[in-house]
Parts: C-alpha cells; structure tokens; sequence
C-alpha cells in the first residue's frame, strides 16, 4: 500500500482511462489548467481496456508521473493472465467482447509495461484536508468488485468499519456517484475511457476541494475529441466500443444491477456534495 500527504487545497481523482487516448491528453490538460501539480492527481486504475491506443495511454499516464492504483486490468496484464479479470459472467455478452481488446493490448504492452504496472499499489491511502482517504480499484474487498450506487448500503458501511478511513474512493463501475454511509463517504469518480452510460460523449472526474473546515466534492465533464478515439478503436477491431463512445451507450449491461439499468441513456448532471468539517461534525454530535 503507498501513503500520501497532500498538503494543498485540491485534488482531481479519475478512473479507467482504457486506452482512450484523446481523453486521457485532455484531462492532463485539464489538470494543467487548474493548476495542478502530479501529487494532486489520483487515477483509481484500468489504464488500459476497450479503446484502441493501450501503449500510448499507459505512457502517457507513466510520463504525467501521477499516483496510480493498479486495476484489475493492470494486474491480469502484469502476470500475462488468459482474460481481463474483470469480473464478467462466463460467456456473457461483457466477457465474450472483453476477449477482443484484451489479446489486442496483451499484444502490444511490452515487458517494461508489465513490470511498471506490476508494482502498482493495490490501495493508496492518503491524508488530505484533514481526512482519511483509502483509494482502491473495485473495492477494499476486491480488485474487481463491482460497487454501485444501488450496492446495499449496509455493504459498503461494513468496508468503510474496517478500512478505518473517513471516505473510500473506489472505481471498476464506471459509474459516477458519491453516497454519505454514516459519518464516512462512499466515493467513485466515473472513468474517462468510456461515457457513463448516459447518452452523451462526454466523460467524468472528480474534484475534492477543502473549504475552510469543510470538503467539496464535485463531478464535472470532461469534452474532448471522441472521435478520434473512434477512429482508432473502429481500426482495432473493436466496432462496439467504438460505437459506444459516439452514442454514449455501453455495448452490454450484464454487470448492471436493474436500478443502474433502468437509468441506460438518462442523462447525467454534474454535481456537488459538501462534507461538513470537524467543528460541524462536534456540533451535530453534541446536539444529538
């Protein structure tokens, strides 16, 4: 597990950039434009996945020089495993198209690549605005569990008890979404890879900005040039997620619980939830 102290006031966490390369270069910009430093960045994982630029994404992450936790994608492809350890039902829809891109990045990340995401942490923890911060891929349970915002409340208290941490940061679902659990935060950024099943071509980060005593946590859009990930994904041979960055609909929904699969091309807004801070926190105590 790697630990950091984040001393500024900002810090941008994303997930799955998935071998989407022209979002991956907008979003460092992005950060660029908001000032932020590496140390400020966070990615949850899945560097690589159904878009059709792997090698170029995964260098470009490694050149930003930014903390990265490993994925399930990352370690299936560190130890040249047989699939993408995603977590997909046998023969469903979601495993049988993984297959694709999948040989074709195995194809083309070399040993360098695979020794980098290798040493990968599984968990970063961090202090940050005074809270404690656990960021993991799937879940503090598993690299490639799926946790949504209709995953039982009672499960993700259970982790946030035994992580011991204020707030978990997990990614794998590609879904954006933040839930309070208690006095502790269920957090995950959304992916840039691929849109979030809403319809639109855009894609998601986080923001987490400390405000005098409190933090606030923001979800934002980020627009960028999907057609030309289009194009290098149409000409990988992978035609449905190519498909999918133009219509901003997944090519399957076998991972989806029914509440996420009812929500299929609604359309997301950006949004922000506030922290309350210590002294808020003592406050609504001694109240009680």
């Amino acid at each position: 597990m790697q630990k950091l102290t984040i001393n500024e006031s900002r810090l941008l966490v994303f997930g799955g950039p998935y071998g989407n390369l022209a979002a991956t270069r907008q979003l460092r910009e992005r950060a660029r434009f908001l000032g932020l430093a590496p140390s400020q960045v966070i990615c949850s994982g899945d560097l690589v996945a159904y878009c059709g630029d792997p090698v170029e994404t995964l260098e470009l992450v490694r050149d930003w020089g930014i903390p990265v936790v490993m994925g399930n994608c990352e370690e299936s492809l560190a130890n040249d495993e047989a699939d993408c350890g995603c977590g997909f039902a046998p023969n469903s829809h979601c495993s049988l198209l993984a297959v694709t891109w999948y040989r074709y990045a195995a194809a083309r990340i070399n040993l360098d690549h695979r020794r980098w995401m290798a040493a990968l942490p599984r968990a970063i923890d961090v202090e940050f605005a005074g809270r404690s911060l656990r960021f993991v891929h799937g879940s503090l349970d598993s690299i490639n569990q799926f946790v949504f915002p209709s995953t039982p409340r009672e499960e993700k208290q259970a982790q946030l008890e035994r992580a011991g941490v204020d707030i978990l940061v997990g990614g794998h679902s590609g879904i954006p979404f933040g839930q309070r659990i208690g006095d502790r935060w269920w957090l995950n950024a959304g992916v840039i890879g691929m849109p979030a099943n809403d319809g639109g071509q855009h894609v998601w980060y986080m923001l987490l900005e400390a405000r005098d005593d409190a933090l606030e946590v923001s979800w934002h859009r980020l627009e960028y040039d999907y057609e030309a990930s289009y194009r290098s994904t149409l000409a990988a041979g992978m035609a449905e997620y190519a498909q999918a960055l133009r219509d901003g609909l997944w090519p399957s929904m076998d991972i989806l619980p029914q509440a996420e699969r009812r929500q299929r091309g609604q359309a997301l807004e950006p949004a922000m939830l506030t922290m309350p801070g210590s002294c808020a926190r003592r406050a609504l105590e001694s109240a009680v």
